[in-house]
């Protein structure tokens, strides 16, 4: 199987699955407990019916749209996640790359492979700082003071992992950074030479946003530990809202799910969040996004620029998105396996794949702008 076969998510999942170890895959494919948030995240589209409009003159549409003051071609972003390295070489530059030129919006993590001041010169397109929040809090302000410095222009503080979830297949396979393989995982990684051969032979893993508080070495850290050790379980709203007031421009939390909770993200001062159960990885059994989605919208919707991520692999669904009103729509998983099977081509194919499908979507649907997507044009079953 080659890249241009790839067509769709599953087509580049199938690829990644192909070229990566075991326990690398399942990091990027497995989620908590059951798994059975993961496996509804995607269903939840399918409960939705599309309703097109016909004859409407939609020979140009224009997919654009502005969220927490920034511009993106499309209505989709990269969201940040941590350890691209892992997957390929090319890890966030990759992505960093494959975002600015399709013209939208990119996150570094704060567990990402490259630095965020590199990723910002890679990418001169809108860029979000993704973290956590330390104990330390001198951490916490050293942390948006550098993304200031880096030209940054939003932060997004996830706030639904003050602690790791539980996730099993990691477990069996023995998968840890650092490596702690069992003789399972050991013997899936010896399967696919090819992944450790680029892996050896290039720059050595790191993580530059936490250099001197997780060593891939084996030095101060494991990523396990720097969940139950470094994150605060005690973070509450007053200390997010100084942080906000610190930040001084756009800020917005990710992993917001309740009602309760958005409106309090609105009094705080928060230009965005993102509704979000963590792709399935924190606490199983959680609503997805999408199906919260109208019932945030409805209660901050026109105070605060809601967004959502999860299960999200079709142009269709975020089409179904953007009719409950989410300003924009984050994609996780669509692009990492993209990312593990292909580098940087891989990801650019799969944001213009989804590209086309949101434009053909919508002027199957007779929209000519984001605007026109309304409820009108869905039903539920």
């Amino acid at each position: 199987m080659r890249l241009q076969d790839c067509h769709n998510f599953h087509d580049f999942r199938r690829l990644a699955r192909r070229r990566l170890p075991g326990p690398i895959f399942n990091y990027i494919d497995g989620a908590a407990d059951d798994e059975v948030t993961l496996r509804r995240n995607a269903a939840a589209f399918e409960a939705c019916d599309l309703v097109p409009n016909v004859l409407c003159g939609v020979a140009e549409v224009d997919m654009s749209v502005t969220v927490m003051g920034q511009k993106l071609a499309m209505p989709v972003y990269c969201s940040p996640t941590a350890l691209q390295r892992l997957f390929h070489h090319q890890g966030e530059r990759a992505v960093a790359a494959a975002a600015s030129k399709t013209g939208t919006m990119f996150g570094v993590s704060s567990l990402g492979t490259v630095s965020l001041e590199e990723a910002r010169r890679i990418g001169q397109g809108p860029q979000v700082y993704q973290f956590y929040f330390h104990k330390d809090r001198g951490l916490n302000r050293a942390m948006m003071q550098r993304a200031k410095e880096a030209g940054v222009e939003a932060m997004m503080l996830t706030v639904d992992s003050i602690t790791g979830g539980n996730r099993e297949r990691d477990k069996r396979t023995g998968f840890s950074i650092p490596f702690r393989l069992n003789l399972a995982g050991i013997t899936q990684f010896a399967l696919k030479p090819a992944w450790a051969i680029n892996y050896l032979t290039h720059e050595r893993f790191a993580l530059p946003q936490l250099d001197g508080h997780v060593d891939m070495g084996g030095g101060t850290m494991s990523i396990s530990r720097y969940f139950t050790e470094m994150l605060d379980p005690a973070l509450h709203w007053d200390d997010v809202a100084e942080m906000v007031g610190e930040w001084g421009g756009p800020f917005c939390l990710k992993g917001v799910m309740s009602v309760a909770d958005a409106k309090r993200a609105v009094d705080i001062g928060c230009a965005g969040l993102v509704l979000s159960n963590h792709g399935g990885r924190q606490l199983d059994g959680s609503r997805t996004a999408f199906d919260q989605l109208a019932e945030i919208v409805d209660a901050v919707g026109d105070r605060i620029d809601v967004m959502m991520d999860g299960g999200v692999q079709r142009g269709t669904h975020v089409i179904k998105a953007l009719s409950l009103g989410a300003k924009a729509v984050g994609l996780g998983r669509y692009y990492l396996f993209p990312l593990a099977a292909a580098g940087q081509a891989g990801v650019e194919r799969a944001l213009d794949l989804m590209r086309l499908e949101i434009e053909r979507s919508m002027k199957l649907m007779g929209c000519k702008c984001v605007d026109d997507l309304t409820r009108s044009n869905l039903r539920f079953r």
